[in-house]
This record gives structure tokens, sequence and C-alpha cells, in this order.
């Protein structure tokens, strides 16, 4: 995977959490939602690259 995947999922992960402090701050459930939901997939892509790194390595 390359580095410049990893950056992005890393920003969209940090994109979900400021969403979802912005949810809390302004109590909006429905963007507080919207920042994990954004946070939850961001993990998944994350996770994906970690196998993915892992096959090329063997």
């Amino acid at each position: 995977m390359g580095l410049g995947d990893k950056i992005k999922h890393a920003a969209e992960k940090a994109g979900g959490k400021g969403k979802e402090a912005a949810g809390e701050a302004t109590d909006n459930d429905r963007l507080k939602a919207e920042g994990k939901t954004d946070q939850a997939k961001a993990e998944m892509k994350q996770a994906g690259d970690k196998v993915k790194d892992a096959f090329k390595k063997h």
C-alpha cells in the first residue's frame, strides 16, 4: 500500500473525529453519527492496508 493512501486514510479518520467533536459541541446527533461512521470507514481501510502490507512482506 502506498504511503499516500495511508496518509489519506489517516486524514479521513481525523476528519471523522472533527465531525464527531463538532457534533458534540453543537449537540447535533446526526453530525456525531457521521463522524463516527467516517472514523469506522477509515479504520477499516487502515486495517486493509495492514493486511496488504503483511502479504507483500511474504
